[in-house]
């Protein structure tokens, strides 16, 4: 199916020549078993336990076997494992106290360790009530839990005397508030959760395999080992010795008959792509049928196209930046006006999405560095098989930036059709990471001399234009955090990633399912299902606090007070401590031109992340007040006195409303 090069077909070759009598390894031997319970099967590194002792696998990620049903403990809570995903590193899991019934022995949140998981997207927590008024019309379990009778509800708006918070799959989670499923059977499909293997970890891995080893650690340091069968190697194992004298032969033989094989295959696999791509091109062309229903629906949300004979025509051919000549024409068809590329195309690009091209990796997709044949650099997003409607966030995204043009947002080159073998989207490749990278990622050490105060400053006035922009245009980006902002060579912003995104048109709010990243999501979003474009400056506010602090926006080894950013950050600027707060290494205690604007800016994050929308600034009076303070010269030699005004359940006060001797002064000196 693939076009492997001869060299694999070779190493196919000579791991079949007979190898040497002697006994191999043990820990070689004990790790090149699979973990096996129930019907989880296929199971090894990072994972061990069972028959895989603990050099087999990370730390963190032991399994159980406990009648025959496969569990692991995190955070002291057992978790049934219900699938594990090694494509996108993910692991399924439920609570083995909620697995049949509401009535665990101790009512506990679910809590995870944020340094060896972390929530893919896909994911909501659900709000389980104990003790709630028995007259309200969504209790339905009854439990008896340390001798004392208790009702249960899941809907968090009402008033019990106790909560427990589960994570549960986002579209089960639905299906619940529409009393499509029961609270038992959602909590028992489980929640996804996405384990960490460094880049680094996982090449390694993958070449001790390619040499016939099989992966662990070592326990004396934690660091990742090679098990070959002649013990242990840091990086790779040697070829096992040959048993005959005849090997050289044997192996010649080999290389000359994988070769004739290879270039026969070759050519096969050529001709039968050709005809596939051929065929992938005609059926990506709409219909005229289609081509007028998706025109009607891009009039109705006011993105300008009604020319529908321009619709399916060709686009003109991207020239090519090596020849002066005629360069080739890509993908003659276009898709809500986005180019339309075959699958072969981006797999060529991509190098077959070798492993070692992989940008990043989200909850809907993997993206993977590639170069077109007429020499464009690419970022391929690949949607994930196992996501839940990943053709809704397919076309979500096609349609919505195919409708823009702004230099602060990623321009997306095109797509396959949604015929395709797989759903791919092409944007323009942004290489120098994402803001999280340089904060606090794993660029952080390296770019920290060169990611100063006004570096930052920029990227809060860039990322702020591309936001506005997005509300005037009539969208609510939805999903705003640091990992979303990509950074060129000369960190210039690019807002990424519009897969959560939803157009409105002149209403107060979006009824929906909260969707979001922990830590960034409004809480008033989060309470009342109540969708703005002020969901959007609550997460740019954790954004502000993230680069003026350098702190991720939820942090488990925080005080349990302090795991939200933006908590901490209320908290510290209420209390006159924004010098703890904020990251010394940009000269806040040694600039004063910094110290004020990091103070204005704190300030202005303040606002955004009031509790109720109302209290915020729009996205446009937030990129006007950032230009104001960058462009305030004449008082900036001046110590900066700031008061913000809360009351009593400490809401930001308008400008007009005079103080009283209730209210509460935050000042920064």
């Amino acid at each position: 199916m693939y076009n492997f090069p001869c060299s694999y077909f070779i190493l196919l070759i000579l791991i079949k020549i007979p190898t040497c009598l002697c006994t191999d390894d043990a820990q070689y031997k004990h790790c090149n078993k699979e973990f096996v319970c129930g019907d989880l099967r296929h199971i090894k590194y990072p994972f061990w336990g069972e028959n895989r002792p603990n050099y087999c696998g990370k730390l963190a990620y032991k399994l159980n076997c406990v009648n025959n049903i496969p569990t692991i403990e995190i955070k002291s809570l057992n978790y049934r494992v219900i699938q594990v995903n090694y494509y996108v590193h993910t692991i399924t899991l439920a609570r083995m106290d909620y697995s049949d019934k509401l009535c665990p022995s101790r009512l506990v949140n679910t809590t995870i360790d944020f340094t060896s998981f972390n929530y893919t997207s896909g994911t909501r927590n659900l709000t389980v009530g104990y003790g709630c008024p028995l007259n309200m019309s969504h209790v339905e379990y009854n439990c008896t839990i340390n001798n004392t009778k208790t009702n249960v509800t899941y809907d968090p708006s009402m008033l019990c005397k106790q909560y427990v918070v589960v994570p549960a799959f986002e579209n089960v989670a639905s299906d619940l508030d529409q009393n499509r499923t029961s609270l038992v059977d959602a909590l028992g499909k489980g929640f996804e959760l996405k384990w960490f293997v460094s880049d680094v970890e996982s090449e390694q891995c993958k070449n001790c395999i390619g040499s016939g080893g099989t992966c662990g650690v070592n326990t004396s340091n934690n660091s990742f080992i090679c098990y070959c069968y002649n013990g242990p190697s840091l990086s790779v194992c040697d070829k096992r010795p040959g048993s005959s004298k005849n090997d050289s032969l044997t192996i010649a033989l080999a290389i000359v008959g994988a070769v004739i094989a290879g270039a026969t295959i070759g050519w096969g696999i050529f001709v039968c792509r050709q005809r596939r791509r051929r065929r992938a091109i005609k059926e990506a062309t709409p219909t005229k049928t289609e081509s007028k229903a998706i025109l009607n629906k891009l009039s109705n949300k006011g993105l300008g196209i009604s020319d529908t004979s321009n619709f399916t025509s060709s686009i003109p051919p991207y020239p090519s930046p090596k020849t002066s000549g005629t360069s080739k024409e890509f993908g003659k068809s276009t898709y809500f006006g986005a180019q339309v590329f075959t699958y072969q195309e981006l797999e060529v690009a991509t190098d077959n999405f070798n492993d070692s091209r992989e940008l990043g990796d989200g909850g809907f997709g993997t993206v993977y560095y590639g170069k077109l044949l007429d020499g464009r650099e690419v970022a391929v997003k690949r949607l994930h098989e196992n996501s839940f409607r990943r053709m809704e966030q397919f076309m979500n995204e096609v349609r919505i930036l195919t409708g823009l043009d702004h230099e602060n947002l990623v321009k997306l080159y095109g797509c396959t059709s949604k015929r395709s073998k797989e759903l791919l989207l092409v944007y323009e490749y942004i290489p120098n990471g994402t803001v999280a990278d340089h904060l606090h990622g794993k660029l952080a050490n390296s770019s920290s001399s060169l990611f100063s105060w006004s570096v930052r400053f920029n990227i809060a006035i860039q990322t702020a234009d591309a936001l506005a922009y997005l509300h005037e245009s009539g969208i609510i980006h939805r999903d705003v955090k640091t990992t979303n902002i990509l950074l060129d060579k000369s960190f210039r912003v690019k807002v990424a990633d519009f897969g959560l995104s939803r157009l409105f048109e002149n209403v107060t709010h979006v009824s929906t399912a909260p969707q979001g990243t922990p830590g960034y999501v409004d809480p008033e979003y989060y309470q009342c299902y109540h969708l703005t474009d002020k969901s959007d400056v609550y997460s740019f506010g954790v954004v502000l606090i993230e680069l003026i602090s350098s702190l991720q926006a939820v942090d488990t080894n925080r005080h349990r007070l302090d795991i939200n950013l933006s908590n901490m950050a209320i908290t510290k600027i209420q209390n006159h401590k924004l010098d703890e707060l904020v990251d010394k290494s940009i000269g806040f205690e040694t600039n004063g031109l910094v110290r004020r604007s990091t103070a204005l800016v704190a300030e202005l994050a303040f606002r955004c992340l009031q509790q109720q929308k109302d209290m915020r600034p729009t996205m446009k009076e937030v990129a006007e007040i950032l230009r104001e303070i960058r462009n305030d010269d004449s008082d900036a030699t001046k110590p900066v006195v700031l008061d913000i005004l809360v009351d009593e359940d400490c809401l930001l006060k308008d400008d007009n409303t005079e103080p009283t001797s209730s209210d509460h002064g935050i000042k920064f000196f």
